[in-house]
């Protein structure tokens, strides 16, 4: 059963950077660093924070307490990326690091207690609270993109008003 835990959350992982790819690929270089408002972060700052994350809380992931000293999470929603091949240099960094520490992962593992911010928790735990935390700012990246291309954007699940027409197919490939 463990084993099934680890390999869903994998597809899960693997299903929400498919969203943020998709969407980086229906936006341009400049529409990447787009922001709503003062307070409000880019598809950039977004994409800086997620990495950063992931690369704190994945390093050493059943070591070292997943908040690492050298991590300046305020730096990750300032602009300091200058463009597209930087953020998809960030945004593979970051999953690389997720994956490769899932990747070394058993199910012997899951019931372990590891740490994020002094905080005890099950290694399982730790990994539902990423699953969570991830889709949150996907779920943003995918708002963004959808507010810049309005009536241009191609929808990544089933688009507006075709409900009836995507359960039909389903059924029909069953």
């Amino acid at each position: 059963m463990n084993d099934t835990f680890l390999e869903s959350a994998k597809k899960q992982f693997e299903y929400y950077k498919m969203l943020g790819e998709k969407t980086f690929n229906q936006v341009s270089e400049e529409q990447l660093f787009w922001q709503f408002n003062q307070e409000s972060n880019s598809i950039a700052m977004i994409v800086q924070h997620l990495c950063g994350n992931m690369l704190s809380r994945w390093t050493d992931f059943l070591t070292t307490d997943g908040e690492k000293e050298w991590r300046n999470r305020d730096t990750e929603f300032e602009n300091t990326l200058k463009d597209r091949v930087g953020l998809m240099a960030r945004w593979n960094e970051g999953w690389t690091c997720l994956f490769t520490a899932l990747n070394s992962l058993t199910s012997n593992d899951l019931t372990k207690i590891i740490f994020i911010r002094s905080q005890g928790q099950t290694v399982e735990d730790a990994i539902h609270r990423q699953l969570a935390h991830y889709p949150y700012h996907i779920g943003q990246i995918v708002y963004i993109g959808k507010m810049i291309r309005n009536d241009s954007w191609a929808s990544l699940s089933i688009p507006r008003g075709k409900s009836e027409v995507y359960n039909v197919d389903m059924k029909n490939k069953e």
